[in-house]
C-alpha cells in the first residue's frame, strides 16, 4: 500500500457512495459500492483475502470515490459506471445474451420474424427464446405453413417463395385482410400453447411416409417435431398459472460466485441461464449488481415478475428495476429458488476444478513470466510478426492476450507502406510505430510486455522506435523458432540474454500459444491479401477494366470460378458492358 492511499484511506466518509480502483496507469480496474464508503474500501488494504480479491488488491495504485445521498443512487450509480468503464476485475457478462424473439408485424401485409429488440409498434412478440437455434427453426416451420410475405418491402414481382407455396404474393395479388387474420390467430395460438394440434398432425404424416418407404421426407417431419420440442417442450416442469416468471437462485465458494436463472415462460421451465465468475464484494451486493447488469445492461428480456432469494433487498430490486419482485416463502415458487440455488451450488463445485486448471493456463502462468522476466505481472501482452514472400504483398500482424487469453476484438492486421522489397526489419519498425503512435494518440492502454516474433535484429529494430522515436519504455522480449519452427528460446533485456524456461512450463506454453496465434493471423492475412492481388491481376490486360470494375467484380463474384460459371447476363446485371463481359469471359475461358 502506496503512500498515496494511505492518505486517502484517512479521509474516506461514513456514506453510502461508489469507489474506483485503479491500477499503475491510471486505468479503472474496478467499481463497488458500499453503504458505508469508509468501512467497505478499508476492507481491501486490511485483513486476509482469497486469492482473487488479493490480485486486484495488489494491483491497486490509486482510488476515486463519489459520495451519494443513498444505497440506491449508489446502485444506479455503480451500473453507470461499470457500462462506462468496463473495468476488467467487475462482473462483465462477456458472454451476454440477448435472446431473440418470434414477431408478428402489424403490417398491412404482415410478416414473421426473429428479433433481438422488443418496439412498441403494435407488433405481437413471442419469447423470448433462450434456446435460439430451435427458435429460428421453429419460425422456418411456421413460415412452411402459413404462406405470409417474407421480403421487408414489395417487390414488383413474384419471388420463389411464391412458387414454394411459402408466401400468398401480396405483391401482384390481392389478399384480403380476413385471410391475414385468419393465419395471425392461428400462429399466436401456435405460440402461445397450441402447438400440440400441428404437432399431432406432423406426427400422423411422418407415419404415413415412413410406412410408404420415402425415410428422408420422414426424417424431415420428425426433425420439425423435434424443432417444436426443444422450443415449446424443452422442460416439462409447470406451474398452475401461465405468468412468465425468471427464478434466481446463486452459490458461493472460493471467493467465486455461480448465478442461475430459470426461465418460465407459459408456466414452463423452459432454459436456463449459467453466469460464473469471481467476487471481491459481499454476496448480497454482489448479486443486486448482477441483476442490475442482467436486465439493464444485457438487455435480458423483463418478465412478469422475478423471483429471488431471502438475501436479496427485493425492495430496492423492484425500485430499481422497475418490475414486481417477490421473495416467495412457501409452495412452489420457493421450491423453485430452492432448486435454482442448488443447480448453482452443483455447477460451482463440478466447475472449480475446470476454473482452477484455466487459472495454471493463464493467470499463474502470466504471474510466473513477470517473475522470470523481472517485471509486473504481464496482464496486457501484444505480439507481432510479418509475412513475406521474397518482398512480394508484405504485411504485418498484431494479436493481444489479456491474462493469458487471445482477445480477438483487439487484433490489427496492417499492410506494410513504406518498406521496399524483403526487409523484415523495417517492415517491423514500421508496423511498431504505426501501433504506438495510435496508441498515443487515441489513449489506448499501453502493454505491459511487447512480444516480437522474431531474434536479436527484429527486438533492437522495435526498441530503437520506441524508445528514441515515440519515448516509450515498455518490456520487450523476442521469440526465437528452433529449425522445425517451434518456440524455442524467450530473449529479454537490454542487452538481450536467454531467459531459461522450462519447456513443461504453462508460462512457456502460454508463449507457444502467443507465438502460434499471431503466426497463424499474420500468415492468414498475407494468403487473403495475395489471393486477393492475384485475382485483380488477372483482370489487368482487358480493355473496359478498371480498378472501379475490378472492385465491383470482386464484390459481386468473389472468384475466378464463379465468375467462369457466370453468363453474359450476370455481368450486365451488375453494369458491365455487353462487349466488355464478352472480352472477359473469353479471356477466363483461356
Amino acid at each position: 500500500m502506496n503512500d498515496t492511499i494511505k492518505n486517502k484511506l484517512m479521509l474516506l466518509p461514513d456514506q453510502p457512495g461508489c469507489y474506483l480502483m485503479k491500477d499503475r496507469q491510471g486505468t479503472i480496474i474496478y467499481v463497488g459500492k458500499a453503504k458505508v464508503l469508509k468501512n467497505r474500501v478499508r476492507s481491501y488494504f486490511t485483513g486476509s483475502h482469497d486469492g482473487k480479491t488479493l490480485r486486484l488488491v495488489n494491483e491497486i495504485e490509486d482510488f476515486e470515490y463519489i459520495v451519494t445521498s443513498s444505497n440506491m443512487e449508489a446502485l444506479i450509480l455503480e451500473m453507470n459506471l461499470i457500462k462506462k468503464h468496463d473495468p476488467k476485475y467487475n462482473v462483465m457478462l462477456k458472454d451476454d445474451k440477448s435472446y431473440p424473439f418470434i414477431k408478428l408485424t402489424a403490417e398491412r401485409h404482415p410478416r414473421l420474424i426473429t428479433t433481438r429488440k422488443v418496439k412498441k409498434d403494435k407488433g405481437k412478440y413471442f419469447g423470448p427464446y433462450p434456446n435460439v437455434q430451435a427458435a429460428n427453426e421453429t419460425k422456418k416451420l411456421l413460415d412452411r405453413i402459413y404462406p405470409l410475405r417474407k421480403c421487408s418491402t414489395l417487390p414488383d414481382r413474384v419471388c420463389l417463395y411464391y412458387h414454394l407455396g411459402q408466401c400468398l404474393a401480396p405483391c401482384v395479388n390481392e389478399v384480403s385482410e380476413l385471410e391475414y387474420k385468419k393465419m395471425v390467430e392461428e400462429i399466436t395460438r401456435f405460440l402461445n400453447g397450441g402447438y400440440k394440434e400441428i404437432k399431432k398432425n406432423l406426427t400422423e404424416k411422418m407415419t404415413a411416409a415412413a410406412e410408404e418407404l420415402d425415410f428422408e421426407r420422414a426424417k424431415e417431419f420428425r426433425d420439425k417435431i423435434a424443432h417444436i420440442d426443444a422450443t415449446m417442450e424443452k422442460q416439462k416442469m409447470t406451474s398452475t398459472d401461465l405468468t412468465d416468471r425468471d427464478v434466481f437462485g446463486y452459490a458461493v465458494d472460493k471467493g467465486w460466485m455461480c448465478v442461475q436463472v430459470f426461465f418460465i415462460r407459459q408456466g414452463k421451465l423452459i432454459e436456463r441461464d449459467v453466469s460464473m465468475f469471481p467476487i471481491h464484494n459481499e454476496p448480497e451486493e454482489e448479486i443486486m449488481t448482477f441483476l442490475g447488469q442482467f436486465y439493464l445492461k444485457a438487455n435480458h428480456f423483463k418478465p412478469r415478475e422475478i423471483l429471488v432469494p431471502d438475501t436479496v433487498n427485493e425492495k430496492m430490486a423492484e425500485e430499481f428495476l422497475k418490475v414486481k419482485v417477490l421473495k416467495p416463502q412457501r409452495g412452489q415458487k420457493k421450491d423453485l429458488v430452492k432448486l435454482a440455488h442448488e443447480n448453482a451450488s452443483i455447477a460451482l463445485q463440478e466447475k472449480f476444478s475446470l476454473i482452477e486448471r484455466d487459472e495454471e493456463r493463464t493467470i499463474k502462468a502470466i504471474e510466473r513470466l513477470g517473475e522470470q522476466l523481472g517485471i509486473y505481472t504481464p496482464h496486457r501482452i501484444e505480439a507481432f510478426d510479418n509475412s513475406n514472400i521474397q518482398g512480394t504483398d508484405p504485411v504485418s500482424a498484431m494479436i493481444v492476450f489479456i491474462d493469458g487469453k487471445s482477445e480477438k476484438r483487439e487484433y490489427r492486421k496492417y499492410k506494410i507502406k513504406s518498406v521496399q522489397g524483403p526487409d523484415d526489419y523495417d517492415s517491423m519498425r514500421e508496423v511498431v510505430r504505426r501501433r504506438y503512435t495510435r496508441v498515443l494518440k487515441d489513449h489506448l492502454p499501453l502493454p505491459d510486455l511487447i512480444i516480437i516474433d522474431g531474434g536479436k535484429g527484429h527486438v533492437e529494430a522495435v526498441r530503437d522506435v520506441l524508445e528514441n522515436e515515440l519515448n516509450l519504455n515498455i518490456p520487450l522480449s523476442g521469440l526465437v523458432k528452433d529449425e522445425k519452427h517451434r518456440t524455442s528460446q524467450l530473449l529479454y533485456g537490454n542487452p538481450l540474454e536467454i531467459i531459461p524456461l522450462q519447456r513443461n512450463s504453462q508460462e512457456f506454453y502460454l508463449l507457444q500459444r502467443i507465438q502460434d496465434e499471431v503466426h497463424r493471423f499474420a500468415i492468414t492475412f498475407h494468403r487473403q491479401l495475395r489471393g486477393k492481388n492475384a485475382f485483380q491481376s488477372m483482370l489487368d490486360d482487358i480493355p473496359g477494366i478498371g480498378e472501379k470494375r475490378k472492385k465491383q467484380l470482386l464484390k459481386s463474384f468473389g472468384s475466378v470460378k464463379k465468375m467462369k460459371e457466370a453468363s453474359i447476363e450476370d455481368f450486365t446485371n451488375i453494369g458491365i458492358p455487353i462487349k466488355v463481359a464478352e472480352d472477359l469471359l473469353k479471356k477466363l475461358q483461356e
